[in-house]
């Protein structure tokens, strides 16, 4: 059986996954093209990964199932404490991303290539902490986690879900959400309900 909650985290995931690579596709489309990347749907981008990945569902993970997996198993607190780690340095990445992206925007091409380092270097990262959450940490839940524990679980994963995996963006994103999936171009595509 799955849980409400591993349904919807395998959804943000694939969510935030596509925004990710959309952003490298952009920008290497635009690369090939020889002009600059449209600034505004980057920022929207990014924006979009701190306000809802980051606020939304990593605290879901880190005050909710990750301290119900711990007081279940004794096992894999390495994993946890890499995970907890890696929610904890997400805030300060995304800056970091953002930053090197006003680099570029304001001081142009010589900025370019630090731009596109940082932000490979964080998609990798994002890439392989959600790897390791679906490959290790969710089939870890299923064996351990109660009833109760998943009735706690798929609450507060049902509540403040992500836009992009198709449910309706409360009424002050609903325009920016738009305006993601929009400005993506149709080869590259979120392929994501709206």
């Amino acid at each position: 059986m799955t849980h409400l909650a591993i349904r919807i985290i395998r959804e943000e995931h694939a969510a935030l996954a596509a925004v990710l690579r959309s952003m490298l596709m952009l920008l290497e489309q635009h690369r090939r093209l020889r002009t600059p990347p449209d600034f505004a749907v980057l920022r929207a981008m990014l924006f979009y990964v701190d306000e809802f990945p980051e606020k939304r569902h990593h605290p879901k993970e880190s005050e909710v199932l990750f301290p119900l997996l711990r007081a279940r198993t004794p096992l894999s607190r390495d994993l946890f404490d890499r995970l907890d780690h890696d929610h904890s340095r997400g805030g300060r990445s995304i800056r970091n991303v953002e930053h090197a992206l006003l680099g570029y925007e304001m001081l142009g091409e010589p900025r370019r290539l630090m731009f596109e380092k940082v932000l490979g270097e964080y998609v990798d990262f994002y890439l392989e902490h959600m790897g390791i959450e679906e490959r290790d940490l969710l089939p870890l839940a299923e064996r351990v986690l109660t009833d109760a524990d998943w009735a706690e679980v798929d609450a507060a994963f049902a509540s403040n879900r992500d836009p992009l995996t198709g449910h309706e963006p409360d009424a002050d994103y609903r325009a920016f959400f738009t305006r993601i999936v929009n400005a993506v171009p149709a080869p590259i595509g979120l392929g994501l309900a709206h």
